[in-house]
């Protein structure tokens, strides 16, 4: 895995933020969703039930649906690997995601324009509602990258997560 340090105008910054925003609701309500499930109930939503809901919930919220729908739908194919893997016994169960920690999104369907070096230190990369994103070129972005996952650490920087993937393959935390 590769990471590079994004750098970014005040406007993206806040477009960021409110996509980890996002991702960070959407995850939660997943998680309260499965919270709720006990044994004689009806089985919690899996993906496809969660998507729909989605759908739905855009619809009667304007602030989410300004959002990403990319970065919302990831966050629950996230949250379903990350009860897959749960139930596979390698990891413990999702928990909730709080803010300013953990704070990030990921990216999927990256085709190779959506990376450009601009001068020797200076590369972009394409984000939905953002737009171009300057990052620092450090070394070579690896061939055949499909999806890329953006953080900010604890203090307020933002270094980008890039790493090839397979289609099956989701990144869970």
């Amino acid at each position: 895995m590769s990471r590079f340090l994004l750098r970014l105008t005040p406007a993206q910054e806040r477009v960021l933020m409110e996509h980890c925003g996002h991702a960070r609701f959407v995850w939660n309500l997943a998680v309260e969703q499965h919270a709720h499930w006990r044994p004689g109930r009806k089985a919690a939503p899996g993906y496809v039930e969660q998507a729909r809901q989605l759908t739905h919930a855009r619809a009667a919220n304007p602030s989410l649906a300004a959002g990403s729908v990319i970065v919302q739908q990831q966050a629950l194919r996230d949250f379903a690997q990350a009860m897959a893997n749960f139930f596979g016994r390698t990891h413990r169960r999702p928990r909730w995601r709080s803010r300013g920690r953990g704070e990030g999104f990921r990216i999927v369907a990256v085709t190779p324009g959506d990376v450009r070096r601009v001068s020797r230190n200076v590369g972009e990369v394409r984000v939905p509602k953002v737009g171009w994103v300057r990052f620092r070129w450090s070394r070579a972005v690896a061939d055949g990258v499909k999806s890329y996952r953006v953080t900010r650490d604890r203090a307020g920087r933002w270094p980008e997560n890039r790493e090839p993937q397979h289609d099956d393959h989701l990144l869970t935390r």
